[in-house]
Formats: C-alpha cells, structure tokens, sequence
C-alpha cells in the first residue's frame, strides 16, 4: 500500500504542477479573476495533500495500521473530489459543480483524523 500512496502522492504532485502552470499561463485572460483564484484553490489543495500523500507512504511500513491506509485514501478522494470539483467549476463555469466540493474538503479532514489518529 506505500506504494499505491507514494505512486498517487507523486502523480498529484506532477498534476498539480502541470495545472498550475496551465493556470498561470493558460487561463490568465481566459477566466475572471475570481474563477482563476478558484483554479489556483484547487492547485493549492491539490498539492498540500500531494505532500501528505508522500507522508502517508513513508509512515506505512513503520507505522502499518487501518487508520494510515484510510488516510491515504481520504487524501486521494479529496484531491479528485475538492480539486476537480473547483477544476471544473473555474473552467466550465457550471456552479452545481460547487455542491461536490465541501465533500472533498470533508475527505481532507478525515484524512488528518485519520493521521491523527494512527499517531494515537
């Protein structure tokens, strides 16, 4: 499972580097400032949890337990749920896309529970 997470914690890192540079570059004079601010959100987000991801991984083989697996499942569904939520928001432009996002955000909480507590 380490490296399930290490593998997601890295493919979201690059993803999310990629989009913020397609945000800086690509949308700038596409969106309004408000829709770019909720693009670089979800980039923003995208990366922190890519980050806790790797974390994730690397406790796994020291700390082995339900709570580190679920926490790295909670952290993935956040980042596809809270930042593409707010991908396709700023994009599209569609505002009921804005209803999934506080699951995401939800899913990143029960993600540092979840950290919390396996360090319990």
């Amino acid at each position: 499972m380490d490296r399930t997470f290490l593998l997601a914690g890295a493919v979201a890192g690059l993803l999310g580097v990629a989009f913020g540079a397609f945000g800086a570059h690509g949308l700038r004079g596409r969106l309004t400032p408000d829709m770019l601010a909720v693009f670089e959100t979800g980039v923003r987000y995208q990366m922190y949890h890519a980050l806790a991801l790797l974390l994730t991984a690397a406790m796994l083989p020291r700390m082995p337990g339900k709570a580190l697996v679920a926490a790295g499942w909670f952290f993935v569904g956040g980042i596809v749920l809270f930042s593409g939520s707010l991908y396709l928001l700023a994009v599209t432009g569609v505002t009921v896309l804005g209803a999934i996002t506080p699951i995401g955000g939800v899913a990143f909480l029960a993600g540092w529970l979840s950290l919390i507590v396996a360090a319990l």
